[in-house]
Parts: C-alpha cells; sequence; structure tokens
C-alpha cells in the first residue's frame, strides 16, 4: 500500500473512533456541499451547521465524496415518522376489489362505486383499523380502454359488500363525451392502478354528518305549506266554478253532486298532505292510517246521492234495475267530475311552466335571451323594478348589427339607411396611412375586429363603442347609433364586445340557388379573383359551401331579432328601417 493509501485509512479509522457508533448515514455526491445526516445520540455536540466532512474511498474507480453532517435528534425522529396520508372513503368513491369467483386464484379484478359505508357489528375491531367497516359497492362495467361505467339499468346492476381494507381508491376522472369514468391502468396488464394501496383505517370514524343549515329547512318548510295551501285553495275555486257550469248546463241538482265531489276531491288533498306532512317523524303510522280515510270521500258522495234518491219516493230518477240501480249515470259522471276536479289546478300548475319556457324559448335572439334572464331574476326573487332602473343607465352603447352571408346585398341595404336617416353612423376606423403608429400597436396586441382586405383600415372596439358619441349633435340632442356592416366572422366577434347592446338583423335569400346565382355573377364580373391553382367552379362551389355554414350560425346564434329576406331591395330596405327603430326603444 502506498504511504497515500496508508494515510487515507488511517483518517477514515480515526474519524470512524470518534464519531458515536448508534447511528449516521451516507449521502454520496459529486460536489461538497451540507449534506443532512441522522444521527441518534443525544450527546452529540457537533454544530447544526457543521460543514459536511469528506472522505474518500476506492470502492470504486472514480473517486466518490462522502458527506456528513448533523441535525437534531427530534428532526430526526420526526422524519421517520412521517408517513404518506391515505385518503378517507366517501360515497361516491370509484374503487378496486376483488371477486374471488372470477376464475383466477388471485380473483378477479373489478371496479365500482361506493354506494354505502357501515360499521361491522359482529366482529371486534382491531387495533389496525380492520374488521370495523363494511362498504357497499356498485359493479360498473368495464367499456374498454380504462373507462368504466354505470349500468344503464338496475336489473344489470351488482353489487357486493367488501371490509373497507379489501378496496383501494382508484383516480378516476368523469369524461362527459363517454358518459363513463377514466381510470388508469398498468402497462400490460391494463388492469387498474390505485392511487394508494388502501383507505385510512385508522383514523376514519365513519362518514361525516351533513351540516344541515336550519334556514334553509325552515324556508322550504314555509314552501311547502304555501303550495299545499295554493293547492287546497285553488282545487276549491276550480270546484265552485265548475258547479257553477254545471249549474248552467244541467241544472241544480247534478250542480249540488258536482259540487259534493268537488268537496270530496279537497278532503281528498288534505288528508294526503297528512301523509306528507308526517313522513319521517314519529307519527309517520298514524299520519299513513289516517290520510287512508281520503279513499272512502268518494264513496260517501255516491252513497249519499243514492240515500237522497231513495228518500225521494216518487220523484226518484232510477226507474230501471241494473249497474245504476241506486243512481243515475248523470249523478254518477257528476260526482265524479266534480271529485277529479282538484286535479286540474295541481296540472296547470305542472303544465304552466313548461308552456311559459317553451314561449320565451321562441322568441329569437338577445330579445329572448332577455326575457329568459328576466324570468329567471324573478324567481329568484330579485326586485325587477331595481333592474330597470339599472338598465337605464348601465352605459350600454346601442349597436345596430346587419349580417348575413356574402352576396345577400346586405351593404347596399347599409349604406342606403346611412344615406336616409342621419341618425345612424358608421363605426370610427384606425388608417394606417394617418396613424401608423396607433395602427401598428392595436395589431401587434390582437384589439382588431377586422381590418378590410387592404390592410389599410382596422376596426377596433372603441371604434365601434366611441363613433355614435363622436358623431352626436350635442346642440339638437340626437341620439346617434352606430351601424356595423359585418360579415359572419366579424359578428361572431361582435358577440363578445363587452360594452354593447347589439340589436341584429340578418339579412339572407331564400333559396340556396340565388346565392349561387348571384355568387357566380361576382365571379364572372371580377369582383371575386380566382387563384392561379384553382377555377371558377371550384371557388363557387367552396363559397356555396361557407354560404350554408353562415346562414346555420344565423339561424342557431340567437343573436339576430330580426331576418330580412333580400327579394326586393325597396321593401328590405322598409324593413331594416322598422327593425332599426327599435335601436330608440
Amino acid at each position: 500500500m502506498s504511504v497515500d493509501g496508508k494515510m487515507r485509512a488511517f483518517l477514515l479509522l480515526a474519524l470512524l473512533l470518534v464519531l458515536p457508533s448508534d447511528g449516521f448515514a451516507f449521502t454520496t455526491s459529486n460536489t461538497i456541499n451540507l449534506k443532512t445526516v441522522a444521527v441518534n445520540n443525544p450527546a452529540t455536540t457537533m454544530s447544526r451547521f457543521a460543514p459536511a466532512r469528506t472522505l474518500y474511498t476506492h470502492t470504486s474507480p472514480t473517486l466518490t465524496k462522502f458527506q456528513l453532517a448533523y441535525i437534531p435528534p427530534e428532526d430526526a425522529e420526526k422524519a421517520n415518522k412521517t408517513k404518506p396520508k391515505l385518503p378517507q372513503p366517501k360515497i361516491g368513491d370509484v374503487v378496486r376489489y376483488f371477486d374471488m369467483d372470477g376464475g383466477r386464484a388471485e380473483g378477479q379484478v373489478l371496479v365500482g362505486k361506493i354506494s354505502l359505508i357501515q360499521p361491522i357489528r359482529s366482529e371486534p375491531a382491531s387495533e389496525d383499523g380492520t374488521n370495523k367497516w363494511l362498504v357497499e359497492i356498485n359493479e360498473m362495467e368495464d367499456v374498454g380502454d380504462g373507462y368504466y361505467a354505470d349500468y344503464p339499468s338496475r336489473k344489470r346492476r351488482k353489487c357486493a359488500l367488501r371490509k373497507l381494507e379489501e378496496i383501494a381508491p382508484l383516480p378516476a376522472s368523469f369524461v362527459r363525451t363517454e358518459d363513463a369514468y377514466k381510470v388508469p391502468v398498468e402497462r400490460g396488464t391494463n388492469r387498474p392502478r390505485p392511487s394508494h394501496a388502501s383507505y385510512d383505517l385508522i383514523g376514519y370514524e365513519g362518514p361525516a354528518a351533513v351540516p344541515i343549515n336550519q334556514e334553509v329547512v325552515k324556508a322550504d318548510g314555509e314552501n311547502y305549506g304555501k303550495i299545499k295551501f295554493d293547492l287546497i285553495r285553488n282545487s276549491a275555486i276550480a270546484g265552485a266554478a265548475g258547479a257553477i257550469v254545471v249549474q248552467l248546463v244541467s241544472g241544480s241538482n247534478i250542480a249540488v253532486i258536482y259540487a259534493a265531489g268537488a268537496f270530496a276531491g279537497v278532503a281528498y288533498l288534505f288528508f294526503l298532505g297528512i301523509k306528507t306532512d308526517t313522513v319521517g317523524s314519529a307519527d309517520a303510522k298514524l299520519g299513513s292510517n289516517v290520510s287512508n280515510l281520503r279513499f272512502v270521500f268518494p264513496g260517501l258522495v255516491l252513497v249519499g246521492v243514492a240515500l237522497n234518491n231513495m228518500m225521494s219516493g216518487d220523484s226518484n230518477p232510477v226507474s230501471s234495475p241494473g249497474l245504476f240501480s241506486t243512481v243515475t249515470p248523470e249523478q254518477f259522471g257528476a260526482a265524479m267530475a266534480g271529485f277529479l276536479t282538484y286535479r286540474v289546478p295541481l296540472f296547470v300548475s305542472q303544465l304552466s311552466p313548461v308552456i311559459s319556457e317553451s314561449a320565451t324559448d321562441m322568441i329569437p335572439g338577445s330579445a329572448g335571451m332577455a326575457m329568459r334572464l328576466a324570468q329567471d331574476a324573478k324567481n329568484r326573487g330579485v326586485d325587477m323594478s331595481l333592474l330597470k332602473d339599472k338598465s337605464a343607465a348601465d352605459g350600454l352603447t346601442t349597436v345596430f348589427l346587419v349580417s348575413g352571408p356574402e352576396a345577400t346585398g346586405k351593404t347596399t341595404l347599409v349604406n342606403k339607411l346611412l344615406e336616409s336617416d342621419s341618425r345612424f353612423v358608421k363605426p370610427v376606423l384606425v388608417d394606417k396611412v394617418a396613424d401608423g403608429v396607433k395602427f401598428e400597436r392595436l395589431e401587434q396586441r390582437g384589439e382588431f375586429l377586422e381590418v378590410d382586405p387592404s390592410g389599410r383600415y382596422g376596426l377596433s372596439k372603441e371604434g365601434v363603442l366611441q363613433a355614435a358619441e363622436q358623431s352626436s349633435d350635442s346642440e339638437n340632442g340626437e341620439q346617434k347609433v352606430v351601424v356595423v356592416d359585418a360579415g359572419v366572422e366579424l359578428a361572431k366577434k361582435m358577440v363578445n364586445v363587452s360594452g354593447a347592446r347589439l340589436v341584429g338583423v340578418w339579412i339572407g335569400l331564400d333559396d340556396l340557388d340565388k346565392f349561387e346565382s348571384r355568387l357566380k355573377s361576382k365571379i364572372s364580373s371580377g369582383l371575386v379573383s380566382i387563384p392561379e391553382d384553382e377555377t371558377e367552379d371550384t371557388v363557387l362551389r367552396a363559397k356555396v359551401r361557407q354560404v350554408v355554414k353562415d346562414i346555420e350560425f344565423g339561424v342557431v346564434s340567437g343573436v339576430f331579432e330580426f331576418t330580412i329576406l333580400n327579394e326586393n331591395i325597396d321593401d328590405s330596405l322598409k324593413q331594416l328601417k322598422d327593425a332599426a327603430s327599435y335601436c330608440f326603444k
């Protein structure tokens, strides 16, 4: 051994004799730095911030450095006790479990969703948390590629019971397009890969109780009481109205029977309310028994009519025996019709929201959207008078948006509107030649809504919103409205312009052949350039396809309150003016 080797061995031996023998650890690195080494001897007096000591060894062809440093024993003990935190189970968790009847020695791997967690009473719980909780799992269907879905019907649904320690959580993500949960799988085996080996067995104390908001409970109780009262009241009103109608049509005798049947219907609702009032309470059984009396009332009405007929003597309306040997068909029908009258207000109350919503959905454009928003605000109890006052001073700028596919003549109509009505103005454009600095700044920021084909003029949001203000006549107090002649792409961008209240008009034609004819005329006249690698037919077909897409946007976007089919320029201009008048309402 060389002198250098003997010296290194001597230094290593001396260091081992100096350091405590009950614990240190080595970490390797290629640089000298401060490393943490757990020293478990409390009597050690090394400085907390002592620089690492470097040792050299010949255990590898390259020289390796060992760095030793000191951390307090209490920190080392805490670090040793730290373990990864396990999740706690919740209802709805997607988990992996095994079916021992799957035909394999290790069991078939299944995926399911937790539906119930309950304690195990029959077996004593262990200190490690096992034998404590039982989990009910609804099996999920493997639809391939790591997707698992709920079974579509209850008949095919399978449930399994497993102890909590026998399942493992899966990091599942619901994919709406697949209507299934995506679960990570192991490579090669395609078996579901859990995020943790198990749940937290020791710290879990059962499903957490959901806090009950007493204010919500009180409000729901008040709403329920109001609904029940309104239903009984409306049934009584409907019965009285029906009795009046029957009085006018069939006379007083039939009207009295109808009224008795209507009263039986109201009593039926009242006793049905007793059952719903006691559901889930200690008096639920009593309430159910009392509520069953509601089935007696229709029979009581018929018995009363039959007794009245029998006591009428010669004036008994029943003349022949048979099915209606005690009451006449007219009397039976009146009693049953009166009894079923309670269903009329119930049916109306269920149908009216549907009719109201359908009628609102039929209104196109932003007008229909405004009505839907107003109805929603009213349902939430918002003071509509405050909304009206706010909308009058909300600072929104009215923009008259005229859009449509190519070759519909919308530009001609817009120009004629501007010429004939001074209240309408064009947007302010940014001129690249006149103000090159501003144009370049807006272009770099992507703030232009549109740049014309020449690349000289750009339309910005400010150019739309400020055009009316800059053109306003302060002396006459005339209100100005900006008109935007927009292609479909610009119209899509205008929808997202904040601070604008759009009044939309869609210009179209009633036949696709007319679009094709006008496009052919534009191509023939040279208004549409033909690229070198295309022909007139290919350009025409491409433009017709684009027209179809544009028409689809105009139909489904909901932006346009008015639609004008531009067959006659004079008639179309009149319709455009009528639509434009809504900008001032």
